[in-house]
């Protein structure tokens, strides 16, 4: 395998992406919905919550799989992954804390999260910052193609066993489900609850497979159109990915707090 190259050109790596703004925006757009059905149907209990939330979870793992990659491929363009990450992991944390501890002193406990998005593409940053160098000598489209395969054989860590389709299923060790502190590889007793739940396996994958598209958008082989803005909003949206995340639940919380007052 050879030692891939990432020399861009300096025209090219100097401009912004905003086809990867505008796409982060929709995934986060997408995601604000779906925090506002699942607030609405389990912090609530609207009937109209359950089925709206009910009807969009499908969609859920598309546009949180997109967030991921384009997460990835951002690593690609980062100076700096290690504080790029550990910065988004502290953010994390007081995320956990606030949910885990605040909240339920207001009567909130559906709301705990314990291993988010959030810290999931903390760790993946860190774990990239520290495998890039064996990464790096892996052709991008193989390392695309092993990603998406240990994607697949891991898909089923949280359910018990890995496996690729119905070719072969080889079960877990029981005793790894029967801890309390393996959460965030997918491992997990019956206790555990995380209103946002995205474990390393499979979802670090994902980023990988983000890191190893991102490797021609750093050799600068993205078409003009890529550079150029479509729809604003959306923009705006994805270049604001963090603060509109972190600021959305607590505003659709009071939102629609607010409006029960008023309505009840």
């Amino acid at each position: 395998m050879g030692t891939i190259s990432e020399k861009p050109n300096n025209k090219i790596s100097s401009r912004r992406i905003i086809i990867m703004d505008e796409l982060r925006g929709i995934a986060v757009f997408c995601m604000v919905f779906y925090h506002l059905f699942f607030q609405l149907s389990e912090l609530f209990h609207f009937d109209f919550g359950s089925k709206l939330l009910t009807f969009f979870m499908p969609l859920q793992p598309i546009f949180a799989a997109l967030f991921i990659i384009i997460s990835g491929i951002s690593s690609r363009l980062s100076k700096s992954n290690f504080k790029r990450g550990s910065k988004l992991f502290l953010i994390a944390l007081a995320f956990s804390g606030v949910t885990v501890y605040v909240l339920p002193l207001a009567g909130i406990e559906s709301a705990k999260i314990y291993f988010g998005i959030l810290h999931l593409l903390s760790i993946c940053m860190l774990l990239f910052a520290l495998l890039r160098p064996l990464l790096d000598k892996i052709k991008p489209e193989t390392g695309v193609l092993i990603s998406m395969v240990l994607y697949l054989l891991t898909y089923n860590v949280t359910q018990g066993y890995i496996g690729l389709f119905n070719i072969f299923k080889i079960n877990l060790p029981e005793y790894l489900y029967n801890t309390s502190f393996l959460f965030p590889f997918g491992f997990f007793n019956s206790t555990f609850f995380s209103a946002d739940y995205f474990p390393l396996f499979p979802y670090f994958f994902i980023f990988i497979t983000g890191t190893f598209l991102g490797i021609n958008i750093v050799n600068g082989t993205l078409p003009e159109w890529s550079y150029k803005t479509r729809v604003g909003f959306f923009a705006f949206v994805g270049r604001n990915a963090l603060i509109i995340y972190v600021l959305h639940n607590p505003l659709i919380y009071g939102l629609i707090k607010i409006i029960d007052l008023i309505v009840n």
